[in-house]
């Protein structure tokens, strides 16, 4: 539901006494506390959903379908609403809808014990007797699970990860011996270390299981081996090249590989001219926008925008572009979704930044200021940051990562010496420095790798201890081959992202809390502290819109920048103390206003000699 804090255990309260009312047979009343409710929370999955199940009770079919309706545009993946559409025509004796219905929601939530059931007796009223028995067989398998994990599978199923997760650590660890649990765990933990070794334990278990091994694969990828991924992901579409899961996974292998123009073939073939074309022609657009062809890209994200109007991811991407302009037309297009009552949060926050890139390149920056400041406040919302975890960060680190610490370990990890780290802030110009490095001869330019961030995130073992993370003091704990084991992880992790050169770049910024862990497993890595102005490197976060997931949580707000940059400076002043002359800083101004001068800095640090290429950047 993304609510945090008061407001949202308030809002559960509330939901829990609407949810008990109908046990008391009291529809009318239930209908009227949902309906209360949706009033103030008009696009809460929860309560479009009781509201459905009350105007059913009700017998006001045509209603209730009506919301179920709305609850597919803004929940399009959650299972429990196809259920309940299965149960209103089901309810007037209308099979056939019904019979069409229970399936989507077993698609989407395997784990709607009640879907199957009514699907089965459905099947067996039509006479479908294979299909009903077929049906039987898998609701069988279900009703022989261990409650813990048709409970966690139900709400995994749901989109209700968090919920998922802490059923996982409580009471799911116990049925590592069985298979479905196994699995389960795997994939409620898919970007954790051991997810892997659970997904093989899965296979050992059940080696002909095919959708475990579609998961192995996407586990495989979230651990950075695309490499072995995309060979699994070439073994299911040798037997079934139709499947659009597969194909689209195997495209996904192509982009992290760097393979682009593969994936765009496979994006191309797999548009078929239905609804769910729009995210299709999104990464059809960044794709093209990869290749350098930039005038299909808008092609692309403007093919995206007509498949579904309103999807405010297009629009930011045609504003990202930094090429396209924006006509009066498309303005005022944009200006209408956002005031759209039906719009969901997630376009409007993207419509809004897009407006507020589209206003300042037009020079209108109050418009475009109050654009980005609403669209920050919505953002905020919707994520759960913790500045004061991230704030105890630096006293952290320098309880443990001391000169002495370091001394004590000199000789550690593994002594390979070709990786060249770019840390900074986002937003630091911290690309003019990689594509200097990159333009040399010996040197691969890379992207973003998170090669660093699997291993300290597993260190750091939030989701057992989150107020007192045992990161970074477990690195005390670690020996002389740990060192030497996890820099060879991370040598052989990247390997598939780099060509033949003898020095590769990882430009993963936010590796700068984790600088002390880079020198105790690679200590003859190059690290470089990309700076740029205080002002303009906090505003610059402020007006840019990461990606979901993805991006900082520290910049929808301007006390959260803030906060953050204080952190980031406090750090760097650690390491430069704990490691002298390990980490020089390149300044962005000085790069713009004397750039020949300062090329030379990045160089002679990698000890690479001058080459005409870095100094011919355009």
């Amino acid at each position: 539901m993304n609510l945090a804090g008061s407001q949202g255990s308030v809002l559960a309260t509330r939901l829990d006494g609407v949810r008990a009312q109908p046990r008391r047979r009291e529809f009318a009343a239930a209908y009227a506390a949902a309906r209360a409710l949706r009033g103030r929370h008009p696009v809460n999955r929860d309560i479009l959903y009781l509201l459905a199940i009350r105007l059913r009770y009700l017998d006001r079919f045509p209603e209730a379908l009506g919301v179920l309706a709305e609850l597919e545009r803004y929940h399009p993946t959650y299972g429990r609403l196809f259920e309940e559409r299965g149960f209103c025509p089901h309810a007037w004796r209308a099979m056939e809808p019904a019979i069409a219905t229970f399936p989507s929601a077993a698609r989407l939530n395997s784990w709607l014990p009640v879907s199957w059931r009514e699907l089965e007796r459905l099947y067996r009223e039509c006479g479908c007797t294979p299909e009903a028995e077929a049906t039987a067989r898998f609701f069988g398998i279900l009703e022989r699970l261990p409650s813990e994990i048709g409970i966690t599978n139900s709400l995994f199923g749901n989109g209700d990860i968090r919920a998922a997760d802490q059923l996982v650590h409580h009471d799911l660890l116990k049925h590592r011996d069985h298979i479905e649990g196994t699995r389960l765990v795997a994939r409620i933990t898919m970007a954790h270390d051991d997810a892997e070794a659970l997904h093989e334990r899965v296979l050992r278990m059940a080696s002909g299981y095919h959708a475990a091994r579609y998961e192995y694969a996407l586990a495989l990828m979230r651990q950075l081996k695309h490499l072995r991924a995309r060979e699994e992901l070439e073994k299911f579409l040798a037997a079934d090249p139709e499947n659009r899961d597969y194909r689209i996974a195997h495209a996904t292998a192509c982009v992290r590989l760097g393979d682009f123009a593969a994936a765009l073939l496979a994006y191309q073939k797999l548009v078929g001219g239905g609804p769910g074309d729009a995210e299709l022609h999104m990464v059809i657009g960044y794709t093209l926008k990869i290749l350098g062809r930039t005038t299909e890209a808008i092609q692309s994200y403007h093919v995206a925008a007509a498949v579904r109007p309103g999807y405010g991811n297009t629009y930011w991407n045609l504003a990202n572009l930094k090429l396209h302009r924006f006509e009066d037309a498309e303005l005022d297009q944009m200006l209408r979704y956002t005031a759209d009552a039906g719009t969901t949060p997630v376009n409007r926050y993207h419509l809004r930044f897009a407006l507020g890139k589209a206003l300042e390149d037009r020079g209108e920056c109050a418009r475009s200021f109050h654009h980005y400041e609403r669209s920050t406040a919505l953002n905020k919302r919707e994520i759960r940051y913790r500045p004061e975890f991230l704030e105890n960060i630096p006293r952290l680190q320098v309880a443990t990562s001391t000169r002495e610490f370091f001394a004590a370990r000199r000789g550690w990890g593994n002594p390979d010496a070709a990786p060249i780290f770019i840390v900074g802030l986002p937003r630091a110009r911290s690309t003019q420095i990689e594509q200097v490095l990159a333009s040399h001869s010996a040197v691969y330019g890379t992207r973003e790798l998170p090669a660093i961030a699997h291993p300290v995130f597993h260190l750091h073992d939030l989701a057992r201890s989150p107020d007192s993370p045992r990161y970074p003091g477990v690195l005390a704990e670690l020996a002389r081959e740990d060192c030497a084991q996890l820099g060879e992880r991370y040598i052989r992790e990247t390997r598939a992202h780099r060509h033949v050169r003898p020095f590769f770049i990882d430009k993963c910024r936010s590796n700068f809390p984790d600088l002390g862990f880079i020198h105790l497993i690679l200590p003859n890595a190059r690290i470089i502290d990309a700076r740029s102005a205080s002002m303009a490197c906090c505003f610059s976060n402020f007006k840019q819109l990461f990606a979901p997931g993805a991006g900082p949580e520290f910049v929808y707000g301007f006390e959260d920048i803030a906060g953050y940059y204080r952190m980031y400076i406090e750090l760097m002043r650690h390491w430069d103390t704990v490691l002298p002359g390990k980490i020089p800083r390149i300044q962005h101004e000085e790069l713009v206003t004397d750039f020949s001068a300062t090329v030379h800095c990045p160089l002679e640090f990698s000890n690479l000699k001058p080459e005409s290429a870095c100094f011919e950047l355009h």
